[in-house]
């Protein structure tokens, strides 16, 4: 199990007290992209076109890792 799988499985379990840097490394290895030019959010854009902007403040509020993990694994 590689790592990026690990820190998926870690925020479904616990979706507290994560880092964008996290995020992004997960989003990478499953084939999301996102954007962030210098803005007070992380924009997290799926294959399909489905979108969800995370606010880069630390740490990240819960419902915005629930979310994330929503969209990684295709709900």
């Amino acid at each position: 199990m590689n790592t990026a799988k690990k820190l998926l499985e870690s925020m479904r379990n616990n979706p507290r007290d994560w880092r964008l840097a996290q995020l992004q490394s997960v989003a990478k290895q499953h084939g999301v992209k996102w954007r962030q030019e210098g803005t007070s959010h992380c924009v997290f854009i799926r294959e399909d076109g489905k979108v969800l902007p995370v606010p880069a403040r630390r740490p990240i509020k819960p419902i915005y890792v629930n979310m994330f993990v929503a969209l990684i694994e295709g709900s």
